[in-house]
Order: structure tokens, then C-alpha cells, then sequence
């Protein structure tokens, strides 16, 4: 049986919380549509401004390009034995990276004069927009300025600077360039210092700054915007701002990508950069013929003088011996010599050249060296061969051996640099251009305008309901009933806000610190309104409860001002004399009071006059407009309200009045702000407490309950007043707001 008297209150408990977890966030989305039009106005103002942001923004365009990585370099057609020395792979991200090289950048930076940033001075926000839709019909042809800013460019403005140098200090500062009559400008710095003046076309120098202006189209006293960066950070930023990737796995096709505000830049920038890079890739790849052809380039011109000398010794020996020939044993011999320093001279540049690849102790390295050393062994013995031969037929030997040998290691040597220089002509790289940059205009890949409009529209809804949840968070009025009565304290009325009350305080809301003073009484003007009903409702319940009191005095006070404690006191007064009842309202607010104003009388002669024994109790009350309500009004000011309430004239009051009406209401100053209400309750058979829809907190209610208590006074209940009908608390409760029963007309 406990098992399942356990078992059913974990379920009933459960459901309690998913219900309450259910109000709660009912809670929330009420508030939010309480809020609906701050949020809605917010929103829209979000709207606005991405609108605005998107529309003023300056475009932003992308040139793309495509270059093709291949896996050989070309050959030339007939030297693939040769041109196979010079072949070279390359991945593609190697390609990359060397396409995004200080070398390559800084080469594109140089030509194009990128570190150079010269541009017009734009109006403010809308300048930019101005400036890109003015079309020129012509050249030279100017937008006119608007709102009289002739120092702004609105259109049609140009400049191109050919020359600019400044010193180290003055390397990333702004200069304006101001345009002058008769094709003139001036450089200024800091808005007028003066740096130089000179004519366009014409170079300027104070010999610390150069200025060189290629093309100044503007009227006069337009300003431009002149700037000299760093060469490596100008390198730097460009390095960022190219974008390269491989299209695919393994593809060989590099896409290139560039944005900026200026379209023919983006185009032409990432062009330089394309094509210097294919060039540089050439010369890497024809790197080893030049280095060959330059060597042989080297060697012809003393090969050919060797050549000449040894005709001329040649030819001289003939002359002196009168025409000796050469014997067919001594030709033999000749061609064979000829023959080997030919052959050695061809190792010998084999050598050189396998000795640029390999390190000497390479396997082909040194079988080069063998082969050098056998045809030099073969040259030794045919030199051993010629020490037999008669003196003038080793020297005629000699002498045509040298003119043979160094005719034919001339024409080996020229035959080679041509082969080469063909080799190095015919390179094209592994790399080329596909596609060459291009933009287009009519779609800028910046601002996006929908995205913008939507996350201004999101962050926007999102920043108004952030707002209004955390002023939901900080501010915990009470707005329901049930919280009062968590804390012991009955609610006998929820009073509704009026709006026909607004019209007779002739304002809807007081200020703050200010309270709001009606001309004239709602139960009288408009007794059919919500909130009389609902004092009405309050008039029975009073009955019953006042049953046990120990007088018919009711004193009303509440936690601080602005809660309506006076609206309450009157209009319920008001209620309870239409009962025919007799009833009195006094006015113990001493200090600010001012309940003679609803019923169109003078504050003299009141309560503060009577204790204070200048007036009787007759003179004191006064009767009202309402039939069987008495007024006793606050009275002249006194300077020690508590001390006359204190007084035991207040308790001769409290009883004479007590006998002579039905009913006697007290409205007493807020409780937390003075001690009055607690002397005056303690004279009152029922003590109530007014508090307002979303003003008062739990904690200040508390606080004013535990104040009377310690007096000794027992709160009989409270009166909610000014509730609002709310989404938020549509679960809640509304007292008078859920039902009305009015007469057909």
C-alpha cells in the first residue's frame, strides 16, 4: 500500500513539474508577445541598417585564372638525348608555393608598383556609391559634387602615380594630393604641411620626397589619397590575398583567385603574377643548357684563336722549307693523333658536364676518367712512334696536327653550342596559362545582399528578445496573484488597469518619484467600469471579513508609493457609500496627501488641524458630492506627522468616528517609507494592503508584512492593483479581465 501511495505521489509530482516547467515557458513567449511591437520595432530597425550596410557597401570582385602543372618538361624534337638531361618533375603544391614566392610576388609587386596606394577622397557613407555609378560619357568627364563637398570625388576622378618615394619614416603614412588649376598639384601632410608642387607629367623633388604624377584627371581642390607601404608587407599581404589551389587529386590544374574593390586590378595583378611565374618556370627548367651554352660560349673564341695561330705556324714552317710534304707514313700517324685529340677533347667536356651532376667519386664520373686514360695511353704511343720519323717530318707533324686538332675540336665545339642553344630555345616549361584572369563584373562576390538583410533581420530579433528576457529576468514585479499568496496573504481583489482612470489624471503615466493625481472620482464617472466592479467585489468580502474586527475602521497603506493606495481608499469609499453606508475617508498622509483634489476641495482643515486641537471634528469633516461620504482631508503640513498620530487625540478620533459612521478608511502613507501606517493600523480594526500589477517584488511585499508584524498589526489581505492583461499571464489569473457582463443598450 505504501509502495503505491509512493508510486502515485511520484507520478502526481512529476506532472506538477512538467506542468509548471509547461507555465513557465508560456511564461516566456507571453512576455515575448507583450513585447511584440519593441521587438518587431527593433527588428525592422536591423532590417534597415543591413539594408543600408548592404546597398552603401563597396563591391567586391574576383578574378580567376587557371594554370596547368605538367608532369615533363618538353623535349625538342632530334635532341631527346641531350634535351633528357634537362627534364624536371613537379607536384602541383610545389608549383604553388613557388607561384606564391617572395621572389615571384615581389617581381609582380615591383612591375605594377603595388606599394604605391594612391586613391580619391570619398564623401562618407555614400560617397563609395556615388563615386561607382557615375558613368563618364567621355574622357575627362566629371561628376558634379553634391551637397557642395567639391574637395570629394564623386565620379570620374583619376590618378596615376608613376614615381613616389619618401624616406623610412614616412613609409606607410597618408599624404593628400590636392589638385590645383593649369594641371598643377601640391603634396600636403598632417592636412597642410606642405611637402611639394609641381606640374603633372613632370617629376617633383625637395630631395628627400619624389613625387612623379603620370595622369591627374579632377577638378580643383579635389583630394586624393596617397600612401607609400612597405615593399615586404605590400609582398606579405598579396602572398594572402591570391588564393591557389589544386582543382582535384592529382589534376595538375592550379586554380588562381584574387578579390578586390577594383576589378581591373584583381585582373591584372593575378595576370602579372601568372606570367611571370610561367617565365621563371622556363628559366628554371632551361637553367643547365645556358649554364652549358655559356661555358662553350666561353671556350669558341679561344679555340678559334688556338685554330688561327696553328695556320699561321703551319703555314710559315711550309714557306721556310719551300713546300715540304707530308709522307704517307707521317699522314698515317696524323690521322691517328687527330683522331684521339678529338676523341679526348669530347671526354673531356663529357667530364665537365657529369662532373656539374655527380660527385667525383661517381661510378659514370669515373669511368669518364678511364676512358681520358686510355686515349691518353693510345696518344703517348703514337708520340713514341713519331720520335722515329726524321726531324722535318715531326715537325710538319706537328705543326699540321695542331692546325687538324684544333679545326676539328672548333667545329665539335660549335656544333655543340648550337645544339644547345637550340635545346635552351626550344624550353616551354612544365607549366602554362589555360586561362587567363578574368572578372566578372555584374556579380561581386562581396557584400552578399539577401545574407546580410537575413543575419541582420536574425541578429536583430535575436538582440530584442535577448532585451526583453532579461529585463523579464531583472525586473520581478509581481504579475500574478498566486505569488501574494505564496506568502500567506490573501488577495480579496485583482483590480484592473483603467484607461478611463488615465483620462481623469490626464496623463497615462506619472513620472517617476511623482504620483498621479485624478480630478474627479472613476465610481462616480464610470461606474461600470472593470475596476469598480472589482472593488465592488471587494466591498462583499470586506463584509465578511471585518465581521471579527474589533472596530469598522480600515486602514490601507502599501509598500511604496505610485501603487494606488488613494485610488483604491476613494473609489472603494465611494462604493461602499452607494451600498447606503455612511462612511468616512480620512486622509493620514500628513505629508504628500492629496485626496481633497478627486473630491474638488481645499486641503485646510483637515486631520493634521484637528490633532493638533484648532479645529473640532465637525469643521474637520466635510461632506462630498457622493451622498453619505464624509472627507476629512490631510490638513496643513505638519512638522511631526507620527508625533500627532501618536497623540491621544487620533485615539478619541478613531473612536468618535468609529461610532458616528458605518464605515471609516484611513489612507496612510507606504509603509517601508514611514512608520505612520503602523500607528494607524494599530488604531484600525482591519488593515489592508495595496500593491501594483509588475511594480512591487515578492521580497519588498514581505518586507512590508514583517514590518507590521513586529508593530503587532495582522494584514487581513492585500489589493492587486493596475493588473494589465499580458500574454504572459494569460495562464495566470485576471480577476475582472476574463469576464464582463454588461446591460444590452
Amino acid at each position: 500500500m505504501n509502495a503505491q501511495s509512493n508510486l502515485l505521489s511520484g507520478v502526481q509530482s512529476k506532472q506538477a513539474t512538467q506542468q509548471a516547467q509547461e507555465i513557465d515557458l508560456m511564461a516566456l513567449l507571453g512576455a515575448l508577445l507583450d513585447r511584440k511591437l519593441f521587438i518587431i520595432g527593433v527588428t525592422a530597425l536591423f532590417i534597415i541598417m543591413g539594408g543600408a550596410v548592404a546597398i552603401f557597401s563597396t563591391p567586391v570582385y574576383q578574378a580567376t585564372a587557371m594554370i596547368q602543372v605538367e608532369e615533363k618538361g618538353g623535349s625538342v624534337p632530334g635532341f631527346d638525348e641531350l634535351g633528357g638531361m634537362f627534364e624536371s618533375t613537379s607536384a602541383a603544391v610545389t608549383e604553388i608555393e613557388l607561384l606564391k614566392s617572395r621572389s615571384i610576388i615581389g617581381e609582380a609587386v615591383d612591375s605594377l608598383k603595388l606599394d604605391i596606394v594612391a586613391k580619391p577622397m570619398l564623401y562618407p557613407i555614400i560617397g563609395g556609391r556615388a563615386f561607382r555609378n557615375f558613368t563618364p560619357m567621355q574622357v575627362g568627364e566629371l561628376a558634379e559634387p553634391s551637397f557642395g563637398a567639391s574637395s570629394y570625388a564623386w565620379g570620374g576622378e583619376v590618378i596615376d602615380v608613376f614615381k613616389f618615394e619618401v624616406p623610412n619614416y614616412a613609409i606607410g603614412q597618408e599624404f593628400t594630393v590636392v589638385t590645383l588649376a593649369n594641371n598643377q598639384f601640391e603634396l600636403l601632410h598632417n592636412g597642410d604641411e606642405r611637402i611639394l608642387q609641381g606640374k603633372v607629367g613632370e617629376e617633383v623633388s625637395n630631395g628627400t620626397f619624389s613625387l612623379t604624377l603620370k595622369t591627374l584627371i579632377a577638378r580643383p581642390g579635389t583630394e586624393f589619397i596617397l600612401v607609400k607601404r612597405d615593399r615586404l608587407n605590400t609582398i606579405l599581404d598579396l602572398q594572402a590575398a591570391i588564393g591557389a589551389s589544386e582543382k582535384g587529386k592529382d589534376s595538375g590544374i592550379i586554380d588562381l583567385t584574387l578579390q578586390n574593390a577594383s576589378p581591373n586590378y584583381a585582373e591584372t595583378v593575378l595576370n602579372t603574377v601568372a606570367n611571370i611565374y610561367v617565365r621563371r618556370n622556363v628559366e628554371r627548367n632551361s637553367a643547365e643548357a645556358q649554364k652549358s651554352l655559356d661555358f662553350l660560349e666561353y671556350q669558341l673564341p679561344q679555340v678559334k684563336k688556338q685554330l688561327e695561330a696553328a695556320e699561321q705556324r703551319f703555314n710559315d714552317y711550309q714557306v721556310k722549307q719551300q713546300s715540304v710534304d707530308i709522307s704517307l707514313e707521317t699522314e698515317g700517324v696524323l690521322k691517328q693523333l687527330v683522331k684521339l685529340e678529338t676523341q679526348l677533347q669530347e671526354l673531356e667536356l663529357k667530364k665537365l658536364e657529369l662532373g656539374r651532376k655527380f660527385k667525383q667519386g661517381h661510378p659514370s664520373y669515373q669511368a669518364a676518367l678511364e676512358q681520358i686514360e686510355a686515349v691518353e695511353s693510345q696518344k703517348r704511343r703514337l708520340a713514341a712512334e713519331v720520335q722515329v720519323l726524321p726531324e722535318t717530318q715531326q715537325e710538319l707533324l706537328r705543326l699540321t696536327r695542331d692546325v687538324e686538332v684544333n679545326n676539328e675540336i672548333y667545329t665539335l665545339l660549335l656544333a655543340k653550342t648550337q645544339e644547345l642553344d637550340i635545346v635552351r630555345a626550344g624550353t616551354v616549361g612544365n607549366v602554362r596559362v589555360i586561362d587567363l584572369a578574368e572578372v566578372n563584373v555584374s556579380k561581386p562576390v562581396q557584400p552578399k545582399k539577401a545574407l546580410i538583410v537575413i543575419m541582420a533581420t536574425i541578429l536583430g530579433g535575436m538582440l530584442a528578445i535577448a532585451i526583453v528576457l532579461i529585463q523579464k529576468a531583472i525586473h520581478k514585479g509581481i504579475e500574478d496573484p498566486s505569488e501574494i499568496e505564496a506568502l500567506g496573504l490573501p488577495v480579496y481583489a485583482s483590480v484592473p488597469y483603467s484607461e478611463y482612470q488615465v483620462k481623469l489624471t490626464g496623463f497615462a503615466k506619472a513620472r517617476k518619484g511623482k504620483t498621479a493625481k485624478a480630478k474627479s472620482i472613476l465610481a462616480v464617472d464610470n461606474p461600470a467600469d472593470l475596476s469598480i466592479e472589482a472593488l465592488r467585489s471587494l466591498r462583499t468580502s470586506l463584509h465578511f471579513a471585518m465581521m471579527e474586527a474589533k472596530n469598522n475602521v480600515i486602514a490601507i497603506s502599501g509598500p511604496s508609493p505610485g501603487v494606488g493606495k488613494s485610488f483604491i481608499s476613494v473609489n472603494l469609499a465611494t462604493v461602499l457609500a452607494q451600498s447606503d453606508k455612511k462612511v468616512l475617508i480620512i486622509d493620514a498622509d500628513m505629508r504628500k496627501g492629496y485626496l481633497q483634489t478627486q473630491f474638488g476641495m481645499q486641503w485646510d482643515n483637515g486631520l493634521s488641524d484637528y490633532l493638533s486641537g484648532r479645529i473640532n471634528l465637525e469643521q474637520a469633516t466635510k461632506q462630498s458630492q457622493v451622498e453619505g461620504l464624509d472627507v476629512m482631508t490631510r490638513g496643513q503640513i505638519p512638522p511631526n506627522p507620527s508625533e500627532l498620530l501618536m497623540h491621544e487625540n487620533f485615539s478619541k478620533l478613531v473612536d468618535k468616528v468609529s461610532a458616528k459612521y458605518d464605515l471609516v478608511i484611513i489612507d496612510t502613507p507606504p509603509i517601508l517609507a514611514v512608520t505612520d501606517p503602523a500607528i494607524v493600523s494599530a488604531h484600525a480594526g482591519s488593515t489592508l494592503l495595496v500593491t501594483r500589477f509588475g511594480q512591487n517584488h515578492v521580497k519588498e511585499l514581505e518586507l512590508t508584512r514583517n514590518r507590521f508584524e513586529q508593530n503587532g498589526i495582522d494584514v487581513k489581505g492585500v489589493v492587486f492593483n493596475g493588473v494589465v492583461k499580458k500574454a504572459s499571464n494569460a495562464y495566470g489569473y485576471y480577476g475582472y479581465y476574463n469576464y464582463e457582463y454588461k446591460s444590452d443598450k
